[in-house]
């Protein structure tokens, strides 16, 4: 992402005021096709002194911006507001930023340990481009990066990464065996820092990402697993903005240290809570503590039956062998969404896929399965609250809502479900082949 804090003098009606120009989390070249679309940036409340107002760079089609507030390396939350012509007034900006909680300080990461950043692709070699640029744009002393190219059906992906970026800390390596968990596997084995990162190739990590990674493993003795926040970088579609909404990991602004030695009040299911840790697109691990644990579970992940639930059931196994995990939204990296409705439902698809098969993967253990068994009658409450809520869709007032009789949004939800009852059985032929 492009420094939010570049700014310029414009004059306007004979008056000089200092406009501040904020880039767009992510870059794209094709306008707004929704009603409810935003805008998406970060501004950093420390950096506005003088100024009056912002200009939102590449803001055509755009009437109204969500923004990610924060106070230096602390994340106060997300505003939504009106910035008619890609201006925002200041002081429309200053009252909504008065309704937000305050922030949390945050402590700078006092070492700096070697960090090997991995990236697991198939054949996504025009997103993965983008993903490495903002990789190389780190603002940390001591890391390098490993691209694992997974069952590739061409060699567009290896000669991309070695024709347009000859830098020394990338490196490419292939993983034949189709799945997500296998090429995650591989990267732990090649990896050669004792912390590993993993995100994937659709995002834009801030340039603080893994600063924020090193302070959050700092934040409890013995942690091994630090998950960051994962907003939105593109809310340009209804579909877009229907999968925003639904996930839970786009919004959590809060710090949380999770263990078995203190759980959680507000988690009746813990250590099975699926939202609560973060998402596959921004996690790290001590290495030698992954190793330990076996890897992940290659019967689970995308490129597999399952389709997914190898991060959930990475982050529960960590906690369930007596590790912290620590969820620390100021490691930021922001995601595209699915923008087109078939997108959407693939992804329901194997997110639901996933859950399944993972909850098979815990009943079929009889440790975990006791303590599941205990928390299944919140699960279940859980589970129905989740299908009952129907998501927000933003109007011009920023209010509204999804029609729940939707067609087409309907039959995502419908798809998920049935997904979830589609995972024991997508589970168990894994396992066997």
């Amino acid at each position: 992402m492009s420094d939010p804090l570049d700014a310029a003098f414009h004059r306007e009606e004979g008056h000089e005021h200092l406009v501040l120009e904020l880039p767009r989390a992510m870059e794209s070249p094709v306008r707004p096709d929704w009603s409810g679309a935003r805008w998406i940036g970060a501004v950093d409340l420390t950096s506005l002194n003088g100024h009056k107002s912002l200009k939102l760079r590449d803001s055509e089609g755009y009437e109204r911006a969500r923004l990610l507030v924060r106070e230096g390396s602390s994340v106060r939350g997300f505003v939504d507001v009106e910035a008619p012509g890609g201006v925002l007034d200041r002081a429309t900006l200053d009252s909504a930023t008065a309704a937000l909680p305050e922030a949390e300080p945050v402590s700078a990461a006092v070492s700096a340990p070697r960090i090997t950043v991995i990236i697991c692709t198939r054949d996504r070699a025009s997103v993965l481009r983008g993903a490495l640029e903002a990789l190389l744009r780190l603002d940390y002393p001591d890391y390098d990066i490993l691209v694992v190219d997974n069952a590739a059906r061409s060699t567009e992906t290896k000669d991309m990464v070695r024709e347009e970026f000859q830098d020394p800390r990338i490196r490419l390596i292939e993983e034949p065996v189709p799945g997500l968990s296998h090429a995650r596997n591989t990267g732990l084995e090649h990896a050669r820092g004792d912390i590993v990162a993993f995100t994937d190739d659709d995002v834009v990590v801030d340039h603080a990402w893994l600063r924020e990674i090193a302070a959050g493993f700092e934040r409890a003795p013995g942690t091994a697993c630090v998950t960051g926040l994962v907003p939105a970088g593109e809310v340009r579609s209804r579909a877009q903005g229907y999968f925003d909404y639904r996930v839970s990991w786009s919004k959590s602004i809060t710090p949380k240290v999770y263990s078995l030695a203190a759980p959680p009040a507000d988690l009746p299911n813990f250590p099975f809570c699926v939202g609560a840790y973060g998402t596959g697109a921004n996690f790290a691990l001590d290495r030698r503590t992954a190793l330990s644990l076996g890897g992940f579970d290659t019967a689970l992940g995308a490129g597999t039956r399952t389709g997914g639930g190898e991060d959930i059931d990475m982050f529960t196994r960590v906690i369930l062998a007596g590790h912290p995990l620590v969820v620390h939204p100021s490691a930021i990296v922001w995601h595209r969404h699915r923008d087109g409705l078939e997108e959407l439902q693939a992804q329901a698809r194997s997110y639901g896929s996933g859950l399944g098969a993972w909850l098979t993967k815990i009943l079929l253990n009889p440790r975990t399965a006791r303590l599941a068994l205990a928390r299944t009658p919140h699960a279940v409450r859980q589970l129905l609250t989740n299908a009952r809520h129907h998501p927000v869709e933003p109007t011009a007032g920023g209010t509204g809502a999804f029609d729940p009789w939707d067609p087409q949004l309907a039959k995502v939800l419908r798809l998920e479900l049935l997904a979830v009852a589609r995972g024991p059985l997508n589970y168990l032929l894994q396992r066997r082949s």
